[in-house]
């Protein structure tokens, strides 16, 4: 009896499993090449890869050009050191990923997405204490959007290479959550004490 509930279970999984393995499940497109069955050769990248490097490429840019705006306008010492280091390490990271993509022939955007367009028109009409919270606000949640993005890269990515520099950003990226998370607390702590 065991055997029989057995079979029928298989019998009517075996469609399914079959199924499953059909298509393109790793995003890879139908010119990738393969060294070998199941390794697709240097630089071949599937479509969350390209995807990958044209968000983190747009998001780089506008972490280099939020933090050049928040080194000029910002009141707080600890926020104009955060940009500081936003721009050093966002540029550093865009040279990387530059340097893959074209390794890779992947086109990256050369400016602003219209989202980080809005995001610099809001914080141009800003001064003082309500620039550095904005900015803060901005930073935390670009960051958690990147860190996202790069989990997202060493899960289903296909080019190793890329792989590699999304394990290798994601640590740094968290540790800029991290500051723009005690500073933004620090800043708001301030701000409603005043």
């Amino acid at each position: 009896m065991k055997n029989t509930a057995l079979c029928v279970v298989l019998a009517a999984l075996s469609p399914a499993v079959a199924l499953a393995q059909i298509g393109n499940p790793a995003g890879m497109a139908p010119d990738t090449r393969f060294d070998r069955p199941g390794v697709p050769a240097p630089h071949q990248t599937n479509y969350q890869d390209r995807l990958f490097a044209q968000l983190a490429s747009s998001g780089g840019q506008a972490e280099v050009e939020f933090g050049k705006l928040a080194e000029s306008k910002a009141d707080s010492a600890k926020v104009k050191d955060f940009a500081r280091r936003m721009i050093h390490d966002h540029t550093e990271a865009n040279k990387r990923l530059t340097d893959l993509a074209d390794a890779s022939k992947i086109p990256l955007p050369r400016d602003l997405d219209p989202d980080h367009q809005q995001i610099r028109s809001t914080l141009e009409k800003l001064d003082g204490s309500g620039f550095d919270l904005a900015y803060m606000r901005a930073q935390i949640v670009e960051h958690q959007k990147t860190a996202q993005l790069l989990e997202w890269e060493i899960a289903f990515g296909e080019d190793a290479d890329i792989q590699r520099f999304a394990s290798a950003t994601l640590p740094t990226v968290l540790d800029h959550l991290q500051a723009a998370r005690d500073i933004q607390a620090e800043i708001a702590h301030l701000t409603m004490a005043r």
